[in-house]
């Protein structure tokens, strides 16, 4: 169960474990169904890739419209009771899906109805789970629990992954949609030990909440300057994940197989800096955070060049550590930085504008590379990344949001201030009384 690197006082924390064990057993079912569901799709009969896509989509879909509802109402409720409810529409969602494929019996309508209720789920628990992290962590130990669980589920995901193919294979896509039923149940159980309580809050209609999330949020330039750098940078990674890194790996590399070993390479570098994250102590959080994005933008280059499979793998390996160290650092900074009683409603408009371009870069990929040349497409997307970045850089709060003195570095989160002139420390309307994650 122990985390290389983490403290041995978050093992000795119940609900940490629980919700670690939580997050670790549901990752890996969701692994799972990645692999299952589009098997499970296709091997109906008159299935094709439209029917896939629409099933896909009917999932992907919920993700964004309803994210920003799952915020509101996790600033509502308790958190850990959402999470609860997240978790048992999800098994039932995947119960559902895994019973129709298993009878053999799919009405295509129904199949969207219920890939709708596993998005819709999603969409709830994701902002409810960053307003729970800081409620059950204590402040010292934000970064390294982060940097534990991004670790735990990056690892789980790769488990599944390995597994699910040879699950499908021997058992069948619909006993493994149905191991993803159960993994949601099972989290579902674990996270009922929380207990986590909502926080007295005036009453409001949903609008208004909305409207203070938002006012927060875009009263934040750090914040909303990332989120849309990174509106461009998911848009071009899923490009290249998505469709032109295996175009690529296609016609120069010989295949599937070299294309796992790239993929492969970067979920092990996921793993390394989760652990690198939970260790690593800057005083400059975001700018640091920003900083680890270029690396995403070397594999796809080196993608568009094709270079050898050794390095674009390398490469990948790099990307997969940034990556992470962005994550865990960037998590800890929203923790820090907003205050609980709205943290869910920001993070879901983070969680929106972040998103909000990934289906066009898998939507546009394809008819790019067919106009302009993989190798262009590739290039546009690397340049994306560092464009993006870039500009990001721009803003004086990326660049001076800091830890402070006596409170930084991993071990010891505080809150941070805000240096550019004119801005002053801390949040409008008062001064924490708490760090938060």
């Amino acid at each position: 169960m122990r985390t290389p690197g983490a403290d041995p006082s978050l093992w000795r924390d119940r609900r940490f474990v629980l919700l670690f064990s939580a997050r670790t057993v549901s990752v890996l079912g969701n692994a799972f169904a990645r692999v299952a569901l589009a098997f499970a799709v296709l091997a109906l009969p008159g299935a094709g890739p439209g029917r896939l896509s629409l099933v896909l989509a009917c999932q992907a879909l919920p993700q964004l419209v309803f994210i920003l509802v799952g915020g509101v109402i996790a600033d509502r409720v308790s958190r850990s009771r959402l999470m609860v409810v997240s978790d048992l529409l999800g098994a039932a969602a995947y119960a559902g899906l895994a019973a129709m494929v298993l009878t053999g019996h799919a009405p295509l309508t129904a199949m969207c109805l219920l890939a709708v209720l596993a998005g819709t789920a999603t969409a709830l628990f994701a902002p409810a789970m960053t307003g729970v992290v800081p409620l059950i962590v204590p402040a010292p130990r934000l970064q390294q629990a982060n940097g534990v669980l991004q670790m735990g589920t990056n690892t789980s995901m790769l488990l599944g992954l390995a597994l699910s193919g040879v699950t499908v294979a021997f058992a069948g896509a619909g006993w493994a949609l149905a191991l993803n039923a159960a993994s949601f149940a099972l989290s579902a159980l674990l996270i009922r030990g929380l207990r986590v309580t909502a926080r007295p809050r005036k009453a409001s209609s949903g609008w208004a909440d909305l409207r203070d999330g938002w006012r927060e949020f875009a009263s934040r330039q750090w914040l909303w300057a990332v989120v849309v750098q990174y509106a461009f940078v998911v848009a071009a990674l899923n490009a290249n994940v998505g469709v032109l890194g295996p175009l690529v790996a296609e016609e120069h590399f010989g295949g599937a197989r070299a294309w796992s070993l790239i993929v492969a390479a970067q979920a092990l570098g996921t793993i390394a800096g989760a652990g690198l994250a939970a260790r690593v102590r800057v005083s400059r959080p975001v700018l640091v955070a920003v900083l680890a994005t270029f690396p995403a933008a070397a594999p796809i280059a080196l993608l568009a060049l094709h270079a050898p499979v050794w390095s674009v793998a390398l490469a990948m390996f790099c990307a997969g550590v940034s990556s992470d160290v962005f994550s865990v650092l960037w998590t800890t900074t929203l923790h820090r930085e907003i205050p609980d009683q709205i943290i869910s409603r920001v993070s879901s408009y983070e969680w929106l504008g972040s998103l909000a371009f990934a289906p066009l870069g898998l939507l546009a990929a394809g008819p790019l590379a067919s106009a302009v040349g993989t190798g262009v497409a590739l290039a546009g997307c690397s340049a994306m990344v560092v464009g993006a970045t870039g500009l990001a850089l721009l803003s004086p709060q990326v660049r001076s949001l800091r830890v402070r003195e006596g409170h930084g570095g991993t071990g010891a989160p505080a809150s941070a201030e805000l240096t550019p002139a004119g801005r002053r420390p801390g949040r409008p309307g008062g001064r924490r009384t708490r760090w938060w994650a």
